[in-house]
């Protein structure tokens, strides 16, 4: 099969398009013919792409975690999931990823995709969802009618984080750029602050939660405005190691998860949810796009097209 896999001679991790041996299922496992595939930009500097679990270093990783297509194949023991059916999900992060014709994935990280979205659309959904979700409800805990103070508000993450807390009746303020404004708003938030022109810990206080995709300053300065029992969750990558109790209690990771995935499609499907693809774009695009050389707008995610005839 046609993969992209980092190249580990080069110190600049640059990826390489290639063949590659296709995976098959073991037990618990689907394999995927992969449709569509989730683009997550800092994923080349990220532990699991150099390493194995075990902490031996790791060759020629595939990335893109998150994806869209038809099962091609099962293993034992995958519950109703059958060959032909239409799924999204996402697999481990230590695993080779959707940047390839075909990828597995545990039969619990998938679901069949929502009924109203296309396959390209499904692929933008389940990392940024499942992100958002989980801060919001398994971290933060968040209560109905609390105030909560969203970072990058425009962002793949940001965008579900707005439109869950919403739906969930919370009053939502995001930060984004002034040219987004408009854009977070119609997901449902009530104040949006433009990030460039304006500070927020200055405009906002006595914020239940704070969830941020942004880290580093914008984070030290969201303690300021929490209420003495408010909570901070973060998913910035550049937090992961920070030496700080309070971060390392705020930072998770997302994990798989079928059961919160079949509510997400369930919203989709009541056309309660809606995602933002920022832009398509061809498998040979793909190394340019993780190496800086093509940019993206920046509101939604970059879904990278793996086989037309599905997409």
């Amino acid at each position: 099969m046609r993969a992209i896999r980092v190249d580990d001679s080069d110190p600049s991790r640059v990826l390489l398009d290639e063949a590659a041996a296709q995976p098959k299922p073991g037990a618990g496992e689907v394999l995927i013919r992969v449709a569509a595939a989730g683009v997550t930009l800092a994923e080349l500097s990220w532990y699991p792409t150099s390493h194995q679990k075990s902490g031996e270093p790791r060759v020629g990783a595939i990335p893109g975690h998150e994806f869209s297509g038809l099962v091609a194949a099962v293993g034992k023991d995958v519950g109703r999931l059958a060959v032909g059916h239409a799924v999204f999900g996402m697999n481990d992060w230590y695993a080779d990823g959707a940047m390839a014709e075909y990828c597995t994935a545990p039969y619990f990280a998938i679901a069949p995709k929502p009924s109203r979205l296309t396959l390209t659309q499904a692929a933008s959904v389940p990392i940024s969802a499942l992100a958002a979700w989980q801060a919001l409800f398994d971290h933060a805990k968040l209560h109905r009618g609390e105030t909560v103070l969203i970072h990058g508000g425009a962002g793949a993450v940001g965008s579900f984080a707005i439109q869950f807390a919403h739906l969930f009746g919370a009053h939502v303020t995001t930060t984004a750029a002034a040219r987004d404004h408009d854009f977070v708003r119609h997901l449902g938030a009530s104040q949006v602050i433009d990030y460039q022109g304006s500070k927020f810990d200055e405009l906002v206080k006595e914020m239940d939660v704070v969830v941020d995709t942004v880290g580093g300053e914008t984070l030290a300065r969201s303690w300021t405005v929490l209420k003495p029992e408010g909570r901070i969750v973060t998913l910035a990558s550049s937090e992961a190691n920070s030496p700080d109790p309070r971060i390392k209690q705020a930072f998770f990771t997302v994990e798989p998860n079928q059961k919160q995935l079949v509510e997400i499609a369930h919203l989709f499907d009541a056309s309660k949810l809606h995602t933002t693809v920022d832009s398509v774009v061809p498998l040979t695009e793909v190394p340019d796009l993780y190496t800086g050389k093509v940019r993206k707008p920046g509101r939604g995610k970059l879904v990278a097209s793996i086989d037309q005839v599905y997409v």
